[in-house]
C-alpha cells in the first residue's frame, strides 16, 4: 500500500503549502499512524513516498504536474512558486515525512512482520556523446540527482556531497537527530523503471534565474550525437524501450549502496490513443509484449548474472487508467478500459503472453536442477519460457544468486508467502495496480 501518491488534502495546502512547510512531516507521521493501526494486521507491504523526484521537479520546477508550482518565466499557467528553491524544499519535507512514518510503522505491534520502503523512479542515463568528458560526467550528475538525490539520505542520512555542490545553500541540511531518523530508513528500495535518455552537458544557467533542471547543467535528449535512439516506442507515446538500462540501474544500486533488497513496483510501456485507432489495433499490443519479455530478460541477468537481490515485479498497469496530465490519451493497461461503454474491461493480448508466462508448474521448469540452471547464462538456457522458473525461484525465496550458493540446496517447492509474489494466484508477479 503506497501512504502518499501526490494526493495530499487540498486543505493542507491551503493552510500551509504543504510540503513546503515543514508542518506536513507529523500531519504525515499522524495520518501514517492511522493506516498502520487500520490495515497492519491486513496490509504487509507499504510504500511511504511514490517518486519524490518527480513530485518535487515536476510540481516545484516545471510546474506540469500536481501541485502546478514554478517560477513565473518558467510557466505562465503556474499560479506562484520559485524553481529555483522549492523543489528541494519540499523533497527535503518529503525525505523527513518517509522517516517519520518508518519510525511509527516500526512502533506499530501490527507492522511487525511487513516491510516498508521508499519508490524512486530512476530513468537510466548515457552520454551523449560517449567520446565527450563533459558528457560523461553529466551522466554521473544525472544519476545523483534521479537516485542518488533520495536514496543516500534514507541510508546514509545525509545528501550527497555532488548535490550539496549544485545546490549551494538553496539545499537544505539535516539536524543530527533528522540525519539519524533518516538513516536506514528503507527496508527496500521500490524502482519504477520505464525508459532511458541520452544526457548532454550544458553551461550554466543565468544565475539571475536558478531552477532545479539547470543547476545540473546538463539536458536529456532521445537520440544521441549520432542521431541514434535507444530503442522503438517514441512514435508510439511517451516511452522508448531499452530494457538494458533496467539491469544497469539495478546494478548502479548494487554497486554503490552495498545491494539492499529491491523491487521492481512499476515496469510498463504506454500505447497513444488519440482517438483514430481502432479496439482491435490497441488489443494486438505486440510491442508490450516484446517490451516485458525484454525487460524481464535483464532482470534475470541482473539477479542471476550479477547477483542483485531484487525479490519482485509489478507490471505498470492492469488496466488502462488516467494518466496525469496525459488523461485518456495513453494506456498503459495490459487490459483494455472502454470509456465510451459502461468502462468494459477486455484483455490485450499480452494478458495471455503473461498466462503463458507464469505458468511456472510446467513440470519442465521445476523439475530442473538448480546447480544446472545456476551453471549456465541465460542465453545457454533453451528458451527465457524455460527459464522463468529460475527468476520466480530467486524473488519468491527472497535470496540472491550468492546466497543460493553459499545454501548450495534445492528448494523450489518452498515458496515463501512473506515474498509478495504470491504464485498461486499470480498476484503479484504481474500487475501493480495504483491503490491510492
Amino acid at each position: 500500500m503506497t501512504l502518499y501518491h501526490w494526493d495530499h488534502p487540498q486543505s493542507l495546502e491551503d493552510e500551509y503549502g504543504g510540503f513546503l512547510s515543514p508542518q506536513i512531516v507529523e500531519d504525515f507521521r499522524d495520518f501514517s499512524r492511522v493506516c498502520f493501526e487500520e490495515f497492519g494486521d491486513k496490509v504487509k507491504m507499504w510504500t511511504t513516498i511514490n517518486e519524490p523526484y518527480v513530485i518535487t521537479v515536476a510540481g516545484y520546477d516545471t510546474g506540469n504536474k500536481a501541485v502546478g508550482r514554478c517560477s513565473k518565466w518558467v510557466n505562465s499557467k503556474c499560479q506562484g512558486g520559485d524553481s529555483g528553491t522549492e523543489p528541494y524544499i519540499a523533497s527535503h519535507h518529503l525525505l523527513l515525512a518517509h522517516a517519520a512514518a518508518v519510525q511509527e510503522f516500526r512502533k506499530c505491534n501490527k507492522t511487525q512482520d511487513g516491510q516498508i520502503g521508499i519508490v524512486l523512479s530512476p530513468l537510466w542515463f548515457e552520454p551523449y556523446d560517449s567520446a565527450s568528458p563533459a558528457d560523461n560526467e553529466a551522466v554521473k550528475r544525472a544519476l545523483a540527482t534521479e537516485l542518488d538525490w533520495h536514496l543516500d539520505p534514507v541510508i546514509h542520512g545525509d545528501y550527497p556531497e555532488m548535490m550539496k555542490k549544485l545546490a549551494g545553500n538553496r539545499l537544505p541540511s539535516f539536524t543530527p537527530e533528522q540525519s539519524k531518523m533518516l538513516k536506514n530508513s528503507s527496508d527496500f528500495i521500490g524502482i519504477n523503471y520505464y525508459t532511458a535518455r541520452y544526457v548532454a552537458h550544458i553551461p550554466q544557467a543565468d544565475p539571475a534565474r536558478p531552477r532545479f533542471v539547470t543547476d545540473h547543467q546538463l539536458q536529456w535528449r532521445v537520440t544521441n550525437h549520432s542521431n541514434h535512439q535507444f530503442g522503438p516506442g517514441e512514435d508510439r507515446g511517451i516511452l522508448q524501450s531499452h530494457p538494458e538500462g533496467l539491469r544497469k540501474v539495478l546494478n548502479y544500486i548494487k554497486d554503490k549502496y552495498n545491494n539492499p533488497i529491491v523491487y521492481i513496483k512499476e515496469n510498463g510501456i504506454n500505447d497513444y490513443d488519440d482517438g483514430t485507432k481502432s479496439r482491435e489495433e490497441i488489443l494486438n499490443d505486440t510491442f508490450r509484449i516484446s517490451y516485458h519479455e525484454d525487460h524481464l530478460q535483464q532482470l534475470q541477468k541482473a539477479i542471476i548474472e550479477d547477483g542483485c537481490d531484487v525479490r519482485g515485479y509489478y507490471v505498470w498497469s492492469l488496466l488502462d487508467n488516467f494518466e496525469w496530465e496525459h488523461g485518456y490519451s495513453t494506456r498503459f493497461g495490459v487490459y483494455y478500459v472502454d470509456y465510451d461503454n459502461d468502462l468494459t474491461r477486455i484483455p490485450k493480448d499480452s494478458v495471455n503472453w503473461f498466462k503463458q508466462f507464469l505458468d511456472v508448474k510446467n513440470k519442465e521448469i521445476w523439475d530442473v536442477s538448480h546447480k544446472e540452471r545456476y551453471n549456465k547464462t541465460f542465453d545457454d538456457v533453451e528458451s527465457f519460457e524455460a527459464s522463468v522458473g529460475s527468476i520466480l525461484y530467486l524473488m519468491t525465496n527472497n535470496i540472491s544468486r550468492r546466497e543460493e550458493e553459499e545454501r548450495d540446496q534445492c528448494a523450489f517447492g518452498n515458496l515463501n508467502d512473506q515474498s509478495g509474489l504470491l504464485l498461486e494466484s499470480y498476484n503479484s508477479f504481474g500487475f501493480l495496480e495504483n491503490v491510492w
